[in-house]
């Protein structure tokens, strides 16, 4: 499961397999075995390395029923909307205080 979700999102990627192992600084070998699922115990340290240079959160790679495709787009939809707020002028530390905007709108609209 998990060498199969590393193996789908590199190919996602477009890593080989050399690349993201030097990358993560892993040996080719232990990365080709976990994803041919021969070491399927890799340490949460060699998870992390490979989550980072995939550009993915932790738990993608471990979860059962990956749909890469999903997670990519819902990616693709954050990055846009965040920098659509940053052309605007938004700094990360002013979403605050338009927190309680958009809880005013989502309440208007319940109703």
């Amino acid at each position: 499961m998990i060498g199969k979700n590393i193996a789908k999102i590199r190919k996602k990627r477009g890593y080989n397999l050399s690349e993201l192992a030097e990358l993560s600084n892993i040996s080719k070998s232990y990365l080709s075995n976990i994803e041919r699922n021969i070491n399927n115990n890799p340490s949460v340290e060699v998870l992390q390395r490979i989550a980072k240079v995939l550009n993915v959160d932790f738990m993608m790679l471990i979860e059962p029923d990956l749909n890469i495709e999903s997670h990519l787009y819902r990616e693709q939809e954050w990055s846009a909307l965040l920098k659509e707020l940053k052309e605007l002028g938004i700094e990360k530390n002013d979403i605050r205080e338009y927190q309680t905007l958009v809880e005013f709108i989502k309440w208007q609209n319940s109703r």
